[in-house]
């Protein structure tokens, strides 16, 4: 090889040599402090674009479960109401059957008149003071999106409460319209109950003044009892639906945040190996460039 100054041939390479090496070197410290294989795009596009996309996948699952959850919240505070409302009719039974016997005077007819009047009133104010998140319950409708962020990934459940007052007790037909949407497509399908008894019942125009009317009130009072009793019924059908939907996002979510992690995690096994590499390549790429500055000094030789 001939001896020349006009390039140092020797350390170019050394130098390129050792550039790349701290490239690499700055890298894996990087995935090593932040716990993160993929930092920017140029360490994976590929990787990153499907990290970041099972990322968005996941906060929507997360949320989704919440949604679900909130979804049976108000489920849960409608069936209580309507619980108390049953726990009235009961109590109002009772006087209609005592108010049906002959054997009551004016004044005792009178009494249960008032208390069965009372109940009422009280039923009215149920179904106008019962709210969730200042939003009144009853004769309201309310939507629960659930999904993964993604186009075919959706599922929307109506949940819709009969307006609840003296004149319209209970709802024999619930229902409710899910909307379950993947791959582009939509299906719909509707969860029915069979009436049991007449739409609700009308006592806002019974009472117990008379034996006859309690009569007539008992037979109103005991379909609207029914009536009641199927409402919940339709509210707990959606509670275990929106149960077992949140159930499947929180398992979605887990798996795809395995995923992810499988995706964009450090390997801390292979990146501290790679760092050992890394730093003994920038110790010896270091003194091949000293080295190689050393040995074109040799031309001064050659001149004494």
């Amino acid at each position: 090889m001939s001896l020349g100054v006009l390039n140092n041939i020797s350390a170019m390479y050394a130098e390129n040599n050792l550039n790349q090496t701290d490239a690499s070197l700055q890298t894996v410290l990087t995935q090593l402090s932040s716990g993160s294989r993929i930092n920017s795009g140029a360490d994976d596009a590929a990787g990153l674009s499907l990290a970041d996309g099972l990322a968005a996948n996941s906060a929507a699952l997360t949320q989704s479960s919440t949604n679900a959850s909130e979804g049976v919240g108000l489920l849960q505070v409608a069936d209580g109401a309507l619980s108390q409302v049953t726990s009235l009719l009961n109590r109002a039974i009772t006087l209609a059957t005592e108010a049906s016997n002959g054997t009551l005077n004016t004044t005792q007819l009178s009494a249960a008149n008032s208390e069965y009047q009372s109940i009422l009133d009280e039923i009215n104010n149920i179904g106008s003071t019962t709210t969730y998140n200042g939003q009144t319950i009853f004769g309201g409708s309310f939507m629960v999106y659930t999904g993964d962020a993604t186009g075919g990934g959706g599922f929307t459940d109506t949940i819709t409460l009969a307006a609840l007052t003296s004149a319209a007790v209970g709802d024999a037909t619930g229902s409710s319209g899910l909307t379950y949407t993947s791959g582009g497509g939509t299906a719909t399908s509707t969860l029915t109950y069979t009436p049991v008894a007449a739409d609700s019942e009308n006592l806002s125009t019974t009472d117990l003044s008379t034996t006859a009317a309690a009569q007539t009130a008992l037979t109103d009072i005991y379909d609207a009892v029914q009536d009641v009793a199927a409402e919940r019924g339709y509210t707990g059908a959606q509670s275990n639906t929106l149960t077992a939907v949140s159930n499947v996002e929180s398992t979605e979510q887990v798996n795809v945040a395995s995923a992810q992690n499988s995706i964009q995690a450090t390997d801390y096994a292979s990146a501290t190996s790679n760092l050992s590499k890394y730093e003994i390549l920038e110790q010896t790429g270091i003194s091949a460039l000293a080295q190689a500055n050393t040995t074109q000094q040799l031309v001064t030789k050659l001149l004494q």
